[in-house]
């Protein structure tokens, strides 16, 4: 037991690090993802095959940044949301929030089994009650 409270001493530092940064990704959990939940779309899983929205750009290059810097925040979220299982947050909905974000092959179908729980597509119609959205259609 001594050992163990020199040992938290020692990396006193270390954990109030931690510590903060447990917060902060709390304090984005209650604000930014309830936000980015609101702006899916309520037919986004209602139909068989989605359709890329970057396709509707005619210019590469624009294309190639918005591709890049939206997989880089996807995988922003899911990192996120991994660390938010064990962490205070909404962990399960900030993995979906990457999911949607990252383009993969199959990422459809794992985001629709993801949505078709009854716990997920609880909470997402929730949030999505309390701004006055409709609910997510399946």
């Amino acid at each position: 037991m001594i050992d163990f409270i020199k040992s938290v001493l020692a990396n006193e530092s270390r954990l109030l690090i931690l510590g903060i940064i447990s917060v902060l990704f709390f304090i984005i959990t209650l604000t930014v993802i309830p936000w980015l939940i609101l702006q899916i779309p309520e037919d986004y899983f209602t139909e068989h095959k989605r359709h890329p929205l970057l396709n509707e750009m005619h210019h590469p290059l624009i294309k190639i940044i918005l591709l890049i810097l939206k997989n880089l925040a996807g995988a922003f979220f899911l990192l996120l949301g991994v660390a938010l299982l064990v962490l205070p947050g909404q962990g399960l909905l900030t993995i979906l929030l990457g999911m949607v974000l990252i383009d993969f092959p199959g990422k459809y179908k794992l985001q629709r089994w993801f949505v078709q729980h009854k716990s997920i597509l609880h909470s997402i119609n929730w949030l999505r009650k309390k701004g006055n959205r409709p609910p997510i259609q399946i």
